[in-house]
């Protein structure tokens, strides 16, 4: 756990230094974009490597679409009610 918060706090700090470059920003937003399709993709391994997962597919599947539903939705309405309490102004 020391380990990801130091990793935070050093990234939190470098953005502080970087400061408002937008050129910065946008090779950050996609370096960031890649690092999250390879981590989608070892996971992919990950869960296509595992006989256990594989074999119970079919009784899983269901139990793991209302589970992503679930999140999206949830995803959803958090990120609604952080644009109406801190981003939206008032008339």
């Amino acid at each position: 756990m020391i380990i990801v918060l130091s990793i935070m706090i050093l990234g939190i700090g470098i953005g502080l230094f970087i400061g408002n470059r937008p050129k910065i920003i946008k090779v950050v937003g996609v370096l960031t974009s890649f690092a999250i399709f390879l981590l989608l993709f070892l996971l992919g391994i990950g869960v296509g490597t595992n006989d256990k997962i594989i074999k119970n597919l079919h009784s899983i599947g269901l139990q793991a679409l209302v589970l992503t539903l679930g999140a999206i939705l949830g995803s959803l309405i958090c990120a609604w009610a952080t644009y109406k309490f801190f981003f939206k102004t008032g008339k």
